[in-house]
């Protein structure tokens, strides 16, 4: 089974933290604007997913999941790729949960290989 989403340690540990400061956590991966292209975290519920947006996959930490959420128009940019959310030192959008803390959350991409993107019905 191919993953699109995959989550660093460093980025678990803050997932754990703001997950008992905010309760359950979603993603959705930005698509440019005023926050660049950072991934954007949110109490989950509070940025309203819909047709316009695609299920990348679940963040497994422990004994909780995080959902990534991506628009399509920016799906159909990225969907040979495979994201990893990392976290570093800086502050990041205003908008995302771990802006008080003095990090951000990052996306570390690669291309998905032949054997994932048949896994994932891309070929």
């Amino acid at each position: 089974m191919a993953d699109r989403v995959a989550v660093t340690p460093e980025a678990a540990d803050l997932l754990r933290r703001l997950r008992g400061d905010a309760g359950d956590l979603m993603f959705h991966q930005s698509g440019g604007c005023c926050d660049g292209s950072s991934p954007m975290c949110y109490p989950a519920g509070d940025f309203l997913t819909g047709d316009s947006d695609v299920f990348l996959g679940d963040l497994g930490v422990d004994d909780f999941s995080v959902p990534v959420w991506m628009s399509k128009a920016q799906f159909e940019y990225w969907r040979h790729t495979h994201l990893t959310i990392d976290v570093v030192p800086g502050r990041g959008a205003g908008f995302s949960l771990e802006a008080p803390y003095g990090v951000r959350f990052m996306i570390r991409s690669r291309l998905l290989a032949e054997e994932e993107l048949q896994a994932l019905g891309e070929l």
